[in-house]
């Protein structure tokens, strides 16, 4: 199975399709539909799934993602652009040698983001 190619596409419960479609289109994703339930956001090699979930509770039923990117800084950066800036916790050093921020959708999914830390010899 080593020669195989695996892909994940995480799928996010929400409640008002339209309104996700437009939030990952405004941190620069490209978004389509499938129908009036169902959805896709896509940015470099990520594919979200979004579906609309009757009675979806953001304290209850919301999802995570953690993506791993070159720089979480630069993702950050994207977010904050995109006006983001309030759902968006800047990147911070982790004792577990990643770079980590986080953005909060307005369905209550959570995207982590990180980039592994510079070994001391190449800070």
């Amino acid at each position: 199975m080593d020669d195989v190619e695996v892909r994940a596409s995480p799928i996010l419960p929400v409640a008002d399709l339209d309104r996700a479609l437009a939030h990952y289109a405004a941190i620069g994703f490209l978004t389509s539909r499938h129908d009036d339930t169902y959805g896709f956001a896509a940015w470099a090699g990520l594919e979200l799934h979004l579906t609309v979930v009757p009675g979806h509770d953001p304290r209850r039923t919301a999802s995570a993602v953690f993506l791993h990117v070159p720089d979480a800084d630069a993702v950050a950066a994207l977010l904050v652009a995109a006006g983001m800036g309030p759902t968006t916790a800047m990147p911070v050093d982790t004792d577990y040698g990643i770079r980590e921020g986080s953005h909060v959708d307005p369905d209550g999914n959570l995207l982590r983001f990180g980039s592994p830390l510079a070994s001391p010899h190449e800070r």
